[in-house]
């Protein structure tokens, strides 16, 4: 099936530490090309990340966003005990030492610096959860670029089609071309007044029709299309050879153009080029 390497993908989750976002973009790039924005804490999972792309992309520029915002209100707070400890005695030889102490507030206590501190989502749990997530938005990006795929290949084969035409016409036209150009070179020597040859005339005939002649290009053409229509449903990276079949028809295009002895091939050369040119354009996104 064909791929576009175009496409966007954002996947979130919320949970009780906080909340994780995906953000994938794609466009067309000759080769795969990641570019990470993470959070500190992923950069140990950098390289697991590109394998991942690395599997299931062949081509494109892609970047990679996660963003990370931990619910503050979610932190739990810890006791060190020998800090506390520490001010415990403290306080108990001041009262040994006959200082006037109050007694004791508790919340006091957790207010004495060191006494408690908060604790955040661990960072090795954090960085698995947005693997698995990874994962997901990894999977809608190849799902988008697929859809994407799809509308192309069909953008193609409908210029396909209108080549296929031009070709059929052209070379229905041939003969009557031929025919005509033979009155035309029989007529031109009679209103000269000129007394050739019949077999010499005959022989001009000849080269005309040879110098004319685009049956081996128009095979070819017809070749070409039927190559672009296969690799169109081949699985795997298909938009190189697209692109070289683009420069295959666009050679016999311009061949026919050069071969042209009447209008009508001529503009049907010009229109072939057209088509091509515009599937080639389409082909640049294609991975």
């Amino acid at each position: 099936m064909t791929q576009s390497m175009t496409a966007f993908a954002r996947v979130e989750a919320e949970h009780p530490w906080g909340s994780l976002v995906w953000e994938l973009k794609s466009v067309n790039q000759r080769f795969l090309e990641p570019n990470f924005k993470i959070p500190d804490f992923m950069r140990m999972h950098e390289g697991v990340i590109r394998e991942k792309l690395r599997q299931k992309l062949a081509r494109g520029k892609v970047e990679c966003a996660l963003r990370f915002h931990e619910e503050v209100g979610q932190q739990s707070l810890q006791v060190d005990s020998e800090r506390l400890s520490q001010l415990l005695n403290a306080i108990t030889q001041l009262k040994e030492a006959g200082a006037s102490v109050k007694e004791i507030d508790p919340l006091a206590l957790l207010q004495y610096p060191g006494v408690t501190q908060s604790v955040s989502a661990d960072p090795a749990m954090v960085g698995q959860v947005a693997l698995e997530l990874f994962d997901k938005a990894l999977d809608q990006l190849i799902e988008g670029r697929a859809r994407e795929g799809v509308e192309l290949a069909a953008l193609i084969n409908a210029r396909l089609d209108s080549i296929s035409e031009i070709v059929a016409q052209v070379r229905e036209q041939m003969p009557k071309i031929i025919e005509q150009q033979r009155e035309n070179l029989i007529t031109k020597v009679a209103q000269l007044g000129v007394d050739l040859d019949p077999e010499r005339l005959e022989q001009e005939i000849v080269l005309l029709a040879q110098r004319a002649d685009v049956a081996e290009e128009l095979d070819r053409l017809d070749t070409h299309i039927a190559e672009v229509r296969r690799n169109l449903k081949a699985k795997g990276p298909i938009g190189r050879r697209l692109d070289f079949l683009m420069q295959e028809l666009n050679r016999e295009a311009n061949t026919l153009g050069s071969k042209s002895i009447v209008t009508s091939t001529t503009q049907g050369a010009v229109e072939l080029k057209v088509l091509i040119e515009q599937m080639r354009e389409q082909i640049q996104n294609i991975e």
